[in-house]
């Protein structure tokens, strides 16, 4: 009989990242003391469609930002920028030059595109289903969502502002495109705020655990680095394939908590899985300067949430 270490298994770490037992041991690691309690919900609302797809307003909600160049670095290879976060929801007409931008959230700077909007935010696809006739058509205008961590902030103020634009929109269904981690939490938050107010959604996203943890009714899950859920760099066609899956999703689903995961690999080797807030590929100083550098980017975010919203 072969030993099970001969057995072509796939590599220990080619499984999904768990990014909220990543996350806490990274910043007891940069010597935080007080770990975040991740939402978690028993029961999910749940909406099926009303009416078909091809007679039906598609709306893209995003956690990213447009660009603001007065707000220091935010393209390629740019740091984590807490000046470029932003505390109000927003909604900003899709006829227009768009650059979104996500260095403003905690993405996997070392494996994620930060150029491409298409990796994080899926027009494009949405506009080919539309000349397909697959969808009736985008909504004229997406929405930016907030990453906030306060999780009653994100349901009690950000939620409902979310819910009067696509309203007064006449958004039929949403597809939520979150970024980093707490992205993930507060977009899942929001898909169950929509859904108990008869909005059909479906969750595009990259940390399996956080969503599933805190219960949404559809997700489609890639096994991509954190900031780019929607699309592969440079790969139209995984655009369209798996915003075809959503869509997917959005028809048959037949109850609340369902996940589908796209079959698309971001690469034949999984070693990328273990560069995200990893302390073991740390060195001690890099990791006092982690430290160093998230301490100051508290401080900003935090002032700039006491400008914007006052807490």
């Amino acid at each position: 009989m072969a030993k099970t270490s001969e057995l072509p298994f796939a590599p220990e770490q080619d499984q999904p990242v768990r990014y909220i037992e990543r996350t806490r041991s990274y910043y007891f690691g940069l010597g935080y003391d007080n770990p975040y309690v991740w939402a978690h919900y028993l029961d999910v609302p749940f909406a099926p469609l009303k009416k078909p797809l091809n007679q039906s307003a598609l709306g893209l909600i995003t956690t990213a930002v447009p660009y603001d160049a007065d707000k220091g670095p935010q393209g390629k290879g740019s740091p984590y920028n807490a000046a470029a976060k932003f505390y109000q929801p927003y909604k900003s007409a899709i006829n227009q030059k768009l650059d979104l931008r996500i260095a403003h959230v905690g993405v996997d700077r070392k494996n994620a595109n930060m150029e491409e909007l298409e990796c994080w935010f899926p027009l494009a696809a949405a506009r080919r289903v539309v000349e397909m006739g697959r969808l009736r058509m985008v909504s004229p205008n997406f929405y930016g969502l907030p990453t906030n961590r306060s999780q009653r902030h994100t349901l009690e103020i950000d939620a409902p502002i979310i819910l009067e634009m696509l309203r007064a929109d006449n958004v039929d269904v949403a597809v939520l495109i979150p970024n980093c981690p707490i992205c993930h939490q507060s977009q899942s938050l929001l898909a169950r705020y929509l859904e108990a107010a008869g909005i059909s959604t479906v969750v595009m996203g990259t940390a399996k655990d956080i969503v599933e943890y805190c219960g949404i009714p559809r997700f489609l899950f890639s096994d991509f680095p954190l900031g780019n859920a929607a699309a592969r760099p440079n790969d139209p066609a995984s655009q369209d394939l798996n915003f075809e899956l959503a869509l997917k999703l959005l028809e048959s689903a037949p109850a609340p908590r369902t996940t589908v995961q796209s079959p698309l690999r971001w690469s034949i080797d999984a070693d990328w899985k273990l560069d995200y807030s990893n302390l073991e590929r740390l060195s001690k100083e890099e990791i006092a300067r982690l430290s160093e550098e998230a301490e100051k980017a508290r401080v900003t975010a935090r002032e700039l949430r006491m400008n914007s919203v006052g807490s």
